[in-house]
């Protein structure tokens, strides 16, 4: 039972070391983008679902910003509906992707 316990004690910790390993690739994120650019492209954009929610502009954040929000919302820490989906959906390259892509903008 112990050696259970330690082997997937073990197997975490590799998981988690591959996972910080990932590099975001701005050119690979052109194809993943179309899924944002509907809401987060629109200077002043208003979402109404669930209630009226200002949507920010992406260009310029960090990329350990667009990293962590993304992360929150996947986990439901950050509440929107539309946004925990489309997060849901995204791989750990995705999410680096994405955010190299839009460290780069404007």
């Amino acid at each position: 039972m112990k050696k259970h316990l330690v082997l997937l004690a073990l197997s975490g910790v590799v998981g988690s070391a591959s996972a910080a390993d990932i590099v975001g690739n701005a050119k690979a994120a052109e194809n993943k983008v179309s899924m944002c650019i509907g809401c987060h492209g629109i200077p002043g954009y208003k979402s109404t679902f669930p209630e009226v929610y200002q949507v920010p502009m992406l260009g310029g954040q960090s990329p350990q910003y667009i990293e962590n929000a993304l992360r929150a919302y996947q986990k439901g820490e950050r509440k929107h509906p539309s946004m925990h989906g489309i997060a849901a959906s995204l791989s750990d390259q995705d999410i680096a992707d994405l955010a190299a892509y839009y460290s780069q903008q404007k």
